[in-house]
């Protein structure tokens, strides 16, 4: 967001802090709710984080907030969170910082640093341009392997430092294969190599918290090891197109 159309008094959006120093902002800065984000099929919020020294703004999901979904648990919020924790033990980058929050305003819920980005960008505009696609790969090898159920256009967010993100990732790790994806145009391309070592080392080793978070644990990234050279389209043994095959809301 430019400088000018920021409220007087709002806290820094993005802060100088390292990822250890954002996860301990998210999880003993005091939370004021700014107001509800539009276009939200359940509860979601903008909040500001406040350390005393330091303080930023954060996207609040309050699990009482969730509309009940016949495929997917309540709880859609610790999905959220370990898609974080996926990308993090990957070595990705690609999910902010994000933390399940007990004493947070509406009560228990995720809380994820809010990515100060350019909002009319998207995966459509980002596409095609050759700097971004070592991201948009990543990012879709991601989406495989945590077996992303709702991955829109709009669901990836550029920074003002040239970052790109991907968020609302509440809908991952179904124990039956729901991939949906806007991202088709790396079908049958070969996954990255940093990829498919960092899910060989995931697979040989998964984090203990993905298991807490989860309930079953996670059955979808075993379908790793993989070859060296992986089609993307491999990775998923049944891939189908969202809203009958047009690309989702950006």
């Amino acid at each position: 967001m430019p400088e000018d159309e920021r409220s007087p008094g709002a806290p820094d959006l993005t802060p100088d802090l390292d990822e250890a120093q954002w996860l301990e902002l998210l999880a003993v800065g005091s939370l004021e709710v700014r107001g509800r984000m539009p276009w939200s099929s359940n509860g979601t919020f903008l909040v500001a984080v406040d350390a005393g020294d330091v303080g930023a703004q954060a996207i609040y999901k309050p699990e009482q907030g969730e509309r009940p979904l016949w495929d997917f648990p309540e709880g859609i919020y610790r999905r959220e969170v370990a898609a974080y924790e996926l990308s993090r033990a990957l070595g990705f980058g690609v999910v902010p910082e994000t933390i399940v929050r007990d004493d947070a305003p509406f009560g228990t819920g995720s809380l994820q640093r809010f990515v100060d980005a350019d909002f009319a960008e998207h995966y459509f505009t980002l596409l095609g341009v050759p700097e971004h696609d070592p991201a948009l790969r990543r990012i879709a090898a991601f989406d495989l392997l945590a077996n992303n159920a709702d991955r829109k256009g709009g669901h990836l967010l550029k920074d003002q430092r040239g970052h790109i993100w991907g968020i609302d990732n509440g809908l991952c790790f179904h124990e039956d294969d729901k991939l949906r994806t806007v991202m088709w145009d790396y079908a049958g391309e070969q996954v990255p190599d940093e990829a498919v070592a960092a899910a060989r080392t995931l697979v040989a080793s998964l984090p203990e918290v993905l298991t807490e978070l989860l309930d079953p644990p996670p059955r979808r990234i075993a379908v790793l090891p993989l070859p060296r050279r992986t089609p993307l389209a491999s990775m998923a043994p049944r891939v189908t197109p969202t809203q009958g095959g047009c690309p989702a809301g950006r």
